[in-house]
């Protein structure tokens, strides 16, 4: 059994950058948002479910799911939004779990965006957050999606709050720093976390 350590943080808070920096040491990354994309991939129950449901006009010219359609046929629809949760989110999870058998490396990271606030923490065998003040947060974000500060404090106030999310870890990494920081806090947990896999043979 391959220890699985959750990886999450909110939003602009560098989760990718931490998770490419295990990786580099060859560990086994499962990113939610990525397996989110292969269970509506053409040809998935995912997706034929979603065309039954909304019509073949949720597609791209190239067959591929118009998420962008999508999003504006949820918004403001409840039904249709719990809807499109309660086929996918099954889905996401069965994937995840399968990604987990399959690695090969002495522990796996499952990067999950809303880990606490969907508790798949119980998937895990370790919790690491990655936190960072929400005045940086707020910029980072601006930054990368080209959105105002209030769009991003709305976005912020629908996750779970910085105390919840690191009440919940085992491990936090701050994120504040450079990243010459980052990589040293990302290599000593990296040792920590290959000493623990030991106990999971």
């Amino acid at each position: 059994m391959t220890m699985v350590v959750g990886l999450t943080g909110g939003i602009g808070s560098g989760k990718t950058t931490v998770a490419d920096l295990f990786a580099k040491y060859e560990i086994n990354v499962i990113d939610a948002d990525v397996i989110a994309r292969e269970v509506v991939e053409p040809g998935t129950p995912g997706l034929t479910a979603i065309i039954n449901k909304l019509g073949a006009d949720i597609l791209l010219a190239d067959g591929t799911l118009d998420r962008s359609k999508l999003r504006q046929a949820i918004f403001n629809q409840q039904p249709l939004k719990e809807w499109l949760n309660s086929l996918l989110h099954p889905l996401i999870r069965e994937k995840m779990q399968d990604e987990i058998k399959k690695a090969t490396s002495p522990y796996c990271l499952l990067v999950v965006p809303l880990m606490v606030e969907k508790n798949l923490q119980v998937m895990t065998h370790r919790l690491l957050v990655v936190d960072v003040d929400e005045e940086i947060q707020v910029a980072r974000t601006q930054q990368r999606d080209q959105v105002d500060p209030e769009h991003v404090k709305k976005i912020l106030a629908a996750q779970a709050s910085r105390e919840k999310r690191n009440a919940a870890a085992d491990d936090i990494i701050c994120n504040n720093g450079d990243s010459t920081v980052l990589e040293n806090k990302v290599a000593k947990l990296h040792q920590q976390y290959l000493e623990m896999s030991r106990l999971y043979p």
